[in-house]
């Protein structure tokens, strides 16, 4: 497997996705294909109904001698011819001879791997279905709870949890987009034969690609060339993408779980132990699996791109990395979203430590909402000149930033001293 694992991963429900990227999956995937294609060619003509019918029935995984698959395996040194030969001896002498009639292997290979790949998608999304609602609820549970806003690692203007989870759900809306958009355009079907002309196939070539995807459910490519992979390319896109909204939820659940922050912390299990050497060890299992699997995930699509590049109708190079790099995403992905849902579900908020370092400053954060009233008053320009002023003062003096302002004349003239303690509380200049 390609993903990052720690001991978290045997905890948590992958939603059967592990299995589907299991040998065995992959094999009877090979099989579920050949049966479609059998069956589609018995439809059309191609090859007697009878021989179609027995090999659709002996088209499952119990059926294969993999003992005598790895023994022509090490003779043929080829990936698939192995698994043709035990399939052919698994059915009778004449449906035999019809098995991978005017197929090649990329055409299984590649089938079977967006079918396997169609059924983890549909997991996918019912992960960040769940993912989303549990920032909704995060969303709503938190529309009151005050922090600090910043940016450029500084404060800004205080906002609400319930703001930044939402800001989080908007991120992940976008790319549940983008996983149904790209759905027509990664999970097809190619039966075109050696080249994707249908040499072999003939006139009835077309018709049959047609049918075995209509059996797969799978839409067929328009021209089923064994060299486009651009499709493959956009959905690695697509996860990257996905798995850097989670990577940033992540970062920042990371980071303000620090002590010196302490505004959340990732839910606690009694026993679970965070270091070998350090006994009060409680660290992010949940956050930096995010992490360090997301950052992997960015750097297949590059490698991709290289490949995908490559000269002439077909190469074996380009077969094998987009196997590898498309396994790997997947796996990738996994990992991700299993740590994703369980986070965003049981990620503890701290309130009162949220309020405390959103008041830090002692209500500098407040100097736009200052500075909004004075310009009612003033003009935005002045305001803005003025209140730079006081704020700086403030800063380079230590002093109160309520005296600060109270003892400004211009200041006075505008406000009571209630008022500024109102304009200078976190609670009062939240947004919507």
């Amino acid at each position: 497997m390609g993903a990052l694992y720690d001991s978290k991963s045997k905890t948590l429900d992958d939603k059967g996705i592990k299995n589907l990227l299991s040998p065995d999956a992959k094999y009877q995937a090979w099989l579920t294909v050949e049966a479609a294609l059998a069956k589609a060619q018995g439809e059309l003509g191609v090859i007697p109904v009878v021989a179609a019918t027995h090999i659709n029935e002996k088209a499952q995984i119990e059926n294969l001698d993999f003992v005598k698959m790895e023994e022509i395996y090490r003779k043929v040194g080829h990936g698939f011819v192995p698994f043709l030969k035990v399939f052919v001896a698994a059915c009778d002498e004449e449906s035999g001879k019809y098995i991978h009639f005017g197929a090649t292997t990329q055409n299984i290979q590649q089938t079977s791997q967006n079918l396997i790949a169609k059924q983890i998608h549909q997991k996918f999304k019912q992960f960040m279905l769940e993912i989303m609602e549990n920032l909704a609820n995060l969303a709503k549970d938190n529309a009151e709870t005050i922090m600090a806003g910043r940016t450029h690692g500084k404060h800004a203007i205080p906002i609400t949890y319930g703001y930044k989870a939402a800001v989080w759900l908007s991120e992940l809306m976008t790319s549940y987009e983008r996983l149904e958009e790209v759905e027509k355009r990664i999970f097809t079907t190619m039966m075109g034969g050696a080249i994707g002309a249908f040499n072999a196939a003939g006139e009835k070539g077309i018709a049959v690609q047609t049918r075995v995807a209509k059996i797969l459910q799978m839409p067929a490519m328009a021209i089923p060339s064994r060299n486009i992979n651009a499709p493959k390319i956009e959905y690695i896109n697509v996860l990257a993408l996905l798995a850097n909204n989670l990577h940033k939820i992540a970062e920042e659940v990371f980071q303000t779980s620090i002590e010196e922050f302490g505004e959340v912390s990732e839910g606690f299990t009694k026993g679970t132990i965070g270091s070998s050497t350090m006994p009060h060890k409680i660290n992010p299992k949940l956050s930096k699996g995010i992490i360090a699997n997301a950052q992997k995930l960015y750097s297949l699509t590059s490698v991709g791109y290289y490949s995908a590049a490559r000269p002439f109708e077909a190469d074996s190079t380009t077969n094998m990395l987009f196997d590898g790099i498309f396994t790997e995403a997947l796996e990738l992905m996994t990992e991700i979203l299993m740590r994703g849902e369980e986070l965003t579900r049981t990620l503890e908020i701290h309130r009162e430590r949220m309020y405390q370092n959103a008041n830090i400053n002692h209500g500098l954060d407040n100097s736009e909402f200052i500075m909004m009233k004075l310009a009612a008053e003033i003009g935005k320009d002045q305001a803005h000149e003025l209140v730079y002023e006081l704020a700086i003062e403030t800063e380079l003096s230590q002093k109160n930033y309520a005296d600060v302002l109270l003892h400004n004349e211009k200041i006075q003239q505008v406000f009571q001293k209630k008022e500024i303690e109102e304009l200078l509380k976190p609670e009062n200049y939240i947004g919507l």
